[in-house]
């Protein structure tokens, strides 16, 4: 790193559904002005909502001098959003001739050394550049819900991102108390993504072949590999499997069995039967708690799961890495 502070000072987000509004949210926890753009009708009524909402969990973390929940605007058109922002962050829905357009409009209206992050899931950045005056200062900068909680955020550059903006970037995701994660190589998906599509396949074939109900696939997650994951991730709990000699036995005992048909690496069609199974499947776990309820007792739970990791991991030799 050449600097050790960043330079973002005005923030404009652009896109206020689920992803949006919780950028919203962390980004006033720490005291920035947020600009928000959203033609969509009662945007501004749903973002104040989630605002809301979403502020209890954030005090627990602990909020930045000077932040409430007051210091976003709403405005009319993406370049009164975006003309005078530091940093702009995407987060339109998951069509890449929507993005494509959106992220044009910002490029034409940004200033010349603003930082333009695209939430975006599963698009490449250098396809998400194409077109664009200023392609080197895009980068996909990936969250994960709940934006107001979780701390990874995955970096990726295109083919035409100057490095200095992964930099940039790095400092002030750092700076909302984020862990970002810069992906070496882009490919569909990123990451983490990648990562849970694996396991939401096999567990949508687990289901479907009607070796266990959705409830059931969850308690396998919850009291088992989930516990692990929540603390090592995969690898170290595999290095763990190996005994006093790690890693090394653990592929020497277990490696051959990654041969066996086990696993289906293609999705299942997602047939109304299975779609059905899956739907009943989540509301008769839910049973007669709220969304909403699930939400607050999910929010709960991390605060303390984040504490209880950091406790743990205080440095994280990967992440604070560039």
């Amino acid at each position: 790193m050449t600097n050790q502070t960043h330079d973002v000072k005005k923030i404009a987000v652009i896109g206020t559904g689920v992803i949006g509004n919780g950028w919203i949210a962390r980004f006033l926890a720490h005291g920035f002005d947020v600009n928000a753009f959203d033609p969509a009708e009662g945007a501004e009524e749903r973002t104040r909502k989630a605002i809301a909402q979403a502020w209890p969990t954030l005090e627990k973390l602990g909020l930045a001098k000077g932040a409430t929940q007051n210091r976003v605007i709403f405005l009319p058109t993406i370049k009164e959003a975006v003309s005078d922002a530091d940093l702009i962050q995407e987060n339109v829905p998951e069509r890449e001739d929507l993005k494509k357009s959106v992220l044009s409009s910002i490029d034409e209206h940004a200033k010349s050394n603003a930082i333009i992050g695209s939430s975006t899931s599963g698009i490449m950045p250098s396809t998400l550049q194409e077109g664009l005056r200023h392609p080197e200062r895009l980068i996909v900068a990936h969250p994960f819900n709940p934006v107001y909680i979780l701390p990874l955020v995955e970096l990726v550059g295109g083919e035409k991102t100057n490095p200095e903006i992964i930099e940039r970037a790095t400092l002030f995701y750092k700076s909302l108390r984020m862990k970002p994660l810069i992906v070496r190589k882009e490919i569909e998906g990123h990451l983490a993504d990648r990562l849970m599509e694996a396991l939401w396949r096999e567990a949508l074939h687990l289901v479907n072949d009607g070796v266990a109900t959705t409830e059931e696939v969850d308690a396998a997650i919850i009291y088992g590999a989930g516990l692990r994951w929540a603390q090592m991730g995969p690898f170290l709990t595999f290095h763990l499997a190996g005994g006093e000699k790690g890693m090394r036995h653990m592929l020497e005992q277990f490696g051959p069995s990654l041969q066996l048909p086990w696993t289906k690496l293609k999705a299942p069609i997602l047939t109304d039967e299975l779609k059905e199974k899956v739907i009943t499947g989540c509301e008769s776990h839910a049973g007669e708690v709220s969304i909403a309820e699930l939400e607050r007792k999910r929010n709960e739970f991390l605060v303390e799961l984040l504490d209880l990791v950091e406790s743990y991991w205080p440095e994280s030799k990967t992440l604070e890495k560039v």
